[in-house]
């Protein structure tokens, strides 16, 4: 029968099933379904141990687990000595992390989470050791008043243990609370009106007036914003090219890292709305260089860096409180949008 393995030692011609757990006197001992064998313990600290490696024949389980007896019967029992350390949460996580293709701004980010928030709770830990009692406790404490982050952090917590069940270093993740990965918009959107974007606009420094339209209107992202050369504006046929994306660290280097758009979507050409030909054509003549590559919103006038949200928000937080919405977060105007174009009976991309 497929999927079912006769039992190396069993004289009675039993069969079980792989992934089905063989219980002892002293540990356990489980067939994975890659056909390699899993043993563990309980120790004398009462944490279930996982033997640091998979055996290839169960003899090799047992043999593993006896040496283990015989140690704890003898008082010389020694986590690090069973390899034990060598799973451990923070050079697990480490490894998981560099493995992943992650764009520069996320791996920033769970770098962050696993330093301020993971480490200190489990680093120490190993893999197999963390039981939902701990997670739930550590959880209870976590970023009180702060859902986003702390659904991030836990999220986080989450995927990592899973792949560590797809290596088989443990049986199952010990995340188990229902909904903590998730969390609700805190920030309800209001969209702006055709008005209040006239107001926002009028309120914006003259070389910065440009950036409220191409929000709205033209629905670009704040770092697809930011990254835009003249050469990717063609007023002859009327479109913006967007091919890149700047996104800020906050870490050391504090600089922009220039990636490709959040997904394959964001590769695109945005139609220039008809009544804003001739403010984007006035922009390039008066606050852009002649060079393709001059961007359209530099940090100052003539430079070259790219304008950061920390430059932008003084002179957006007085724009939106002279237009009476002081609510209105720049990401709003990308909403704001989508919900004019719909009110059309426009796609986004029409």
């Amino acid at each position: 029968m497929a999927g079912l393995r006769r039992c190396h030692s069993c004289r009675l011609g039993r069969r079980t099933l792989a992934g089905a757990v063989i219980r002892r006197r002293f540990g356990s001992i489980r067939q994975l379904p890659s056909g390699r064998w899993q043993a563990a313990y309980s120790a004398p600290n009462g944490r279930r141990v996982l033997a640091p490696h998979t055996f290839a024949k169960r003899a090799d389980a047992e043999a593993w687990l006896v040496d283990r007896r015989r140690e704890i019967d003898r008082g010389l029992w020694n986590p690090g000595a069973t390899g034990v350390a060598r799973t451990r949460f923070d050079a697990y996580s480490s490894r998981w992390l560099a493995s992943r293709d992650l764009k520069p701004r996320t791996a920033e980010q769970y770098q962050q989470i696993l330093t301020t928030h993971l480490l200190p709770a489990f680093g120490e830990m190993q893999l197999a050791a963390i039981a939902p009692a701990d997670v739930r406790d550590w959880y209870s404490d976590l970023l009180p008043g702060k859902p986003t982050m702390r659904a991030r952090t836990y999220a986080l917590l989450r995927a990592i243990l899973a792949t560590a069940i797809t290596d088989e270093l443990i049986d199952s993740s010990p995340c188990r609370i229902r909904g903590a990965g998730q969390t609700q918009r805190v920030h309800k959107i209001r969209p702006a009106s055709v008005p209040e974007l006239g107001e926002l606009t009028a309120a914006m420094p003259d070389r910065l007036k440009l950036a409220v339209p191409l929000a709205s209107w033209c629905a670009l992202r704040f770092g697809e914003m930011i990254e835009l050369r003249r050469g990717d504006v063609d007023l002859s046929d009327e479109v913006i090219r967007v091919r890149r994306v700047a996104v800020k660290l906050t870490g050391a280097t504090g600089g922009h890292v220039i990636g490709e758009p959040k997904s394959g979507a964001g590769v695109r050409d945005v139609a220039i709305p008809p009544h804003l030909l001739r403010v984007v054509e006035s922009h390039l003549a008066e606050y852009v260089a002649p060079a393709r590559d001059s961007p359209l919103f530099p940090s100052v006038p003539g430079g070259t860096h790219h304008l950061s949200l920390s430059h932008l928000y003084p002179y957006w937080s007085r724009a939106r409180t002279t237009a009476g919405r002081p609510d209105l977060c720049w990401h709003d105007l990308r909403h704001s949008g989508a919900v004019l174009a719909a009110a059309t009976g426009a796609s986004l991309a029409d």
